[in-house]
């Protein structure tokens, strides 16, 4: 892509979230009116929220607590931060736009979402107060593919031992999966919810590195 870098990483990323939204909300919709009342899909749905909440103990729920806290509005915005800091140190400015457009587009994403899609949390004791109602899609599972998993791509450019690299993957992709976990145990939201939350924070990902790529040959561009 040829022109001003700013411009290419801009335009892509604005594009790219654009198309996610619309693909949420389409999504979202279908699940509610099709999917979900359809041959007992939405009864089994909300079965593993009922089956969770009947084998809530102690241990678990104060596990559940933590787990949904990784993912939360003071875990995500700090790791954010952070790794705005060092990346601006290293004065890796594509890295620094690639983490924040990924979480910026997650977030934008859900607002949309919650605003389109009415669904319900599920119906058990509910272990959150939050002030948000919707229950599609899963935003903490969301942010946490899109923060984790984004500062697993940036950590695995900088590092050279195979070892450091598989475990920094293992730890990224475990995170995402036990907040989800967590989130539907607390009773927040339902498997479709937190499926939803995983492929649309891979999506923010995606998005953010066409971004990021696009930027760089735009560079290159310039440069030629």
């Amino acid at each position: 892509m040829t022109g001003h870098p700013v411009w290419a990483f801009t335009v892509v990323a604005l594009v790219g979230f654009a198309v996610l939204a619309a693909a949420t909300v389409a999504a979202g919709w279908a699940l509610q009116h099709y999917a979900l009342p359809e041959h007992g899909f939405g009864h089994r749905d909300e079965h593993v929220n009922v089956w969770l909440a009947d084998h809530r103990t102690a241990f678990r729920t104060d596990a559940s607590f933590w787990l949904s806290g990784i993912g939360d509005v003071y875990a995500i915005p700090a790791l954010v931060t952070l790794t705005v800091i060092v990346a601006a140190v290293r004065r890796r400015w594509r890295a620094v736009a690639f983490i924040v457009t990924a979480i910026a587009v997650e977030a934008a994403t859900y607002r949309i979402a919650t605003i389109a899609i009415d669904r319900q949390r599920p119906h058990v004791r509910r272990l959150d107060d939050l002030p948000v109602n919707d229950s599609f899609y899963s935003g903490h599972t969301a942010a946490s593919v899109a923060v984790y998993c984004g500062i697993a791509l940036l950590l695995t450019a900088w590092v050279r031992s195979t070892a450091l690299r598989v475990l920094i993957w293992l730890v990224a992709i475990a995170v995402p999966l036990l907040v989800a976990l967590a989130r539907m145990y607390r009773g927040m939201h339902h498997p479709t919810d937190v499926a939803a939350g995983l492929l649309i924070g891979i999506g923010c990902l995606v998005i953010a590195l066409l971004a990021a790529r696009a930027a760089g040959a735009a560079r290159e561009g310039e440069a030629a």
